[in-house]
């Protein structure tokens, strides 16, 4: 017998078998009588993989809260929205800012959709703009709700160079500057951003851990992490994500990096699940912005744009075949990889965040997964995933 232990406004627990079958109607029918009661934020007791699994199946198949469907973060006890808002768009990178009311706007219906997985940076916009606005828009949201992850470790960018930082004093400074910048008492999620190589990552994870301990952080990610990193960082304090890109058309993580987080317990939060918009048909069916930084992006520029169109076209078909948009059919891709996997697609456009979470109606079987992978064969995309500048920062260099 295993024991599923579910928190929310009202706190209730239930027990099911771990053979799913003979306890689930019973589970199932409890969960629903309490759901209207629930908040969006869950907690699940560490009773074994066999309950994250039968949660997973309760949610993942329409039973409680609305979609978005959510997702819990393996052996960390956290569940969150099965789709996540990356924030960073909303005060520019890949256009013009948006205006305060409207950023505000974008994150509330993202919210009233169900999304309770907010993501920003210290470095996102001009002068910590992105920690400013989501932290303005906190205020219009209930706060036991949502989960707020936000970053640090990178310094200032220009074009010619990047610096990261992964000092204690460097740590610290940056959770408290955030914490007043959000304008709330804890971050949920704090990443390491990028990982600093002239500093162990002992040291750097020591002085989360004391944050955490502190109670002013609850959970401790990483960002573009190696694998020797990823198992160094978590011998120190459990790591509860990792973020990394990963898309359709970026899946060097999962030979081995994938494997190690699930075998350690760790959630995937991919970045750029859409492919930075090529998906989407940025640069195809739409122009850049000027002054983005897909002008610079390997990707989105001469003979390698011109390639990987035709990348963008075969996924335009096969999204015919499943009646969704080129889009929805790469997310829904991305959701398909593990019930551990929380992509974070960003948007500027009301329409679009709604599209995004039109992906998790879409249904693929194993069969259909195979085909949308094999239209995008990773030989066949032309360019690097990032610029050199950037290129220093990735995993794959340490």
């Amino acid at each position: 017998m295993t024991g599923l232990e579910i928190v929310g406004a009202a706190q209730f627990s239930v027990t099911c078998l771990a053979g799913f079958d003979d306890g689930k109607s019973d589970a199932i029918s409890f969960f629903l009588q309490r759901s209207s009661q629930m908040s969006m934020l869950f907690f699940l007791c560490d009773h074994g993989k066999d309950c994250l699994h039968f949660c997973n199946w309760l949610l993942l198949n329409n039973v409680g809260p609305k979609s978005p469907k959510h997702c819990i973060l393996e052996t960390h006890q956290e569940l969150v929205s099965k789709l996540g808002l990356g924030c960073m768009g909303l005060s520019g990178c890949y256009n013009d800012p948006l205006p305060e009311e409207e950023g505000i706007a974008v994150i509330k219906e993202a919210f009233n959709c169900g999304i309770t997985f907010f993501d920003t940076a210290d470095i996102y916009g001009e002068n910590y703009a992105n920690e400013y606005l989501l932290g303005k828009a906190m205020k219009q949201l209930p706060r036991e709700k949502i989960q707020l992850a936000t970053k640090f470790g990178v310094c200032p960018i220009d074009l010619s160079r990047v610096e990261v930082r992964g000092t204690p004093e460097y740590v610290r400074s940056c959770c408290e500057s955030s914490l007043k910048r959000l304008d709330v008492d804890y971050i949920d999620l704090f990443y390491i951003h990028r990982i600093d190589t002239t500093v162990p990552i002992e040291i750097t994870m020591g002085e989360l851990k004391k944050l955490v301990e502190e109670g002013k952080i609850k959970y401790i990610g990483l960002s573009e992490a190696s694998p020797d990193t990823i198992r160094r960082a978590h011998a120190v304090h459990p790591i509860s994500a990792l973020q990394i890109e990963y898309s359709l058309w970026t899946r060097d993580i999962e030979e081995e990096i994938l494997p190690l987080c699930r075998e350690l317990g760790i959630g995937i939060v991919p970045y750029s699940p859409i492919g930075r918009g090529l998906f989407a048909g940025k640069a195809v069916k739409e122009s850049i912005a000027p002054g983005s930084f897909l002008e610079i992006h390997p990707r989105f520029t001469g003979e390698n744009l011109e390639k990987n169109k035709q990348i963008y076209y075969r996924i335009e078909a096969l999204a015919q075949k499943h009646g969704c948009t080129p889009a929805q059919l790469s997310l829904a891709w991305v959701l398909h990889q593990g019930d551990d996997v929380v992509p974070i697609p960003g948007t500027t456009k009301i329409k679009n965040l709604h599209d995004n979470v039109g992906a998790l109606k879409v249904k693929l079987t194993k069969q259909d997964l195979q085909e949308i992978r094999d239209a995008v064969p990773i030989n066949e995309v032309a360019g690097e995933r990032t610029n050199e500048v950037l290129a220093v920062t990735n995993w794959s260099v340490f």
